[in-house]
């Protein structure tokens, strides 16, 4: 592969225009208005067809001011068919981007014959193209689009920190916002200001179409790995700067593996977010589903475990020996499972030292006897509990029981024998352990 100045400029326009996307969109998904940037930014084009119109330049001022116009608009009108059309927010939100995005394009192609318009640009973005238009910083030739996306950047940054508290109490609970003197509407229009100027310096970058994946991907993978606002947009921007930069390498490298010529890098790059963000979702530490499939797993594993231990420790009370086959079969009609998930249950116990063999059965072992004591301590503390307090019939108690026994901590086991102070024996006439 090689590489050229013209490369690292590209990297370094995507990262850019990613950051600048990502830092805004994690408040958008947290305000569960992630298809406000996909409104906004088809939204704009009327704004960025009639600024043309005006001035006849592609001026960035004039175009930040029709896209800021446009998108605060579309922010009011969304709350207006909301609120007084009484429909749900994104049919709302469909309504008017998809009305305004449609004139728009009408204005553009209207535009294209009389000023420098490209739609495809708009729409698909010339990263490509975008080093080759340069200004002058000082003594150095600098791409326009590092300049103005530089600025977005800085602008999104400054606004976020000067107005951190207030965009984060307002994204979590605009009625507590509104009550601690906070303006959440005028966050809201902020926000979406910011949305729509950040999404017109991103057309010649990434498109109006693929800007959605950087202002929507980095946030919502970046969710899924924290629960902390702060450390959620810390990720989102390592988040969209590595989709740029690999999104980049990708698309030099890998078109050659499947025989192309080439391809685009703003679409690349959307691509390498998405693959990442699919990782993401498969291995996210606490909300990944690899994750839950290993907790759930785990927590079945434990419940069962309890299960055959309460079993042992039942049948050692009526000084009934079985056999293990027994043993298995018993565990498996009371838990309807098979028998091959009720014979690991028991080897578990033996694992883990709560249960060893004896002649052609398993007993417990002093650690296991005071875990299965405590277990059915706690499942005859609740029949009790419900029969006594709930007024729940003696023989609808056990299996409500059987849910609640394994996920009872010790300090909740002392409250439901202090509930049952008097009680030595369950609804059935059965002994309570002692503690």
């Amino acid at each position: 592969m090689q590489w050229y100045t013209l490369d690292t400029w590209i990297v370094v326009i995507g990262v850019l225009c990613a950051t600048a996307c990502a830092l805004l969109g994690n408040f958008l998904v947290l305000r569960r208005m992630s298809m406000m940037g996909d409104a906004i930014s088809h939204a704009v084009l009327p704004g960025l067809a009639v600024a043309f119109l005006i001035s006849g330049s592609r001026s960035s001022l004039v175009m930040f001011i029709g896209a800021g116009v446009v998108g605060l608009l579309t922010a009011v009108f969304v709350q207006w068919v909301h609120t007084f059309g009484r429909v749900d927010r994104g049919a709302a939100m469909g309504v008017v981007f998809t009305t305004l995005f449609a004139i728009g394009l009408v204005l553009i192609v209207r535009a294209a014959h009389a000023v420098d318009l490209d739609p495809g640009c708009v729409l698909y973005g010339s990263i490509e193209l975008a080093p080759w238009d340069t200004v002058a910083v000082g003594p150095w030739l600098v791409p326009r689009a590092v300049v103005v996306l530089g600025s977005v950047l800085a602008l999104n940054t400054l606004v976020v920190g000067v107005f951190y508290k207030e965009l984060n109490i307002s994204s979590f609970d605009p009625a507590l916002a509104t009550t601690l003197g906070i303006n959440a509407r005028a966050m809201q229009y902020l926000l979406m200001t910011l949305v729509a100027i950040t999404t017109v310096a991103a057309f010649e970058a990434i498109g109006s179409i693929l800007v959605i994946a950087m202002l929507i991907v980095p946030a919502a993978a970046a969710h899924l790995l924290t629960d902390r606002l702060g450390s959620m947009i810390a990720v989102s921007l390592v988040f969209a700067a590595v989709s740029a930069a690999l999104g980049h390498v990708a698309a030099i490298v890998v078109p050659g593996w499947v025989g192309a010529t080439d391809t685009m890098t703003s679409g690349m790059m959307a691509t390498v977010a998405g693959g990442l963000f699919a990782i993401t979702v498969l291995a996210a530490p606490r909300h990944g589903v690899v994750s839950r499939v290993v907790v759930r797993r785990r927590l079945r594993g434990r419940i069962l475990r309890e299960d055959a231990l309460g079993l042992l420790y039942r049948l050692e009370e009526q000084d009934q020996p079985v056999t293990r086959s027994e043993l298995v079969d018993r565990l498996r009609t009371a838990l309807v499972i098979g028998g091959g998930v009720a014979t690991r249950a028991f080897r578990g116990l033996v694992r883990r030292g709560l249960a060893e063999p004896a002649a052609e059965s398993l007993r417990l072992t002093d650690a296991g006897r005071v875990r299965a004591r405590q277990l059915v301590r706690t499942h005859r503390l609740w029949e009790s509990y419900l029969y006594e307090h709930l007024a729940v019939p003696a023989d609808h108690v056990h299996d409500t029981a059987m849910d609640l026994e394994h996920v009872t901590d010790p300090a909740m086991r002392e409250a439901l024998a202090d509930h049952a102070a008097d009680a030595a024996e369950d609804p059935h006439g059965t002994m309570i352990p002692p503690a």
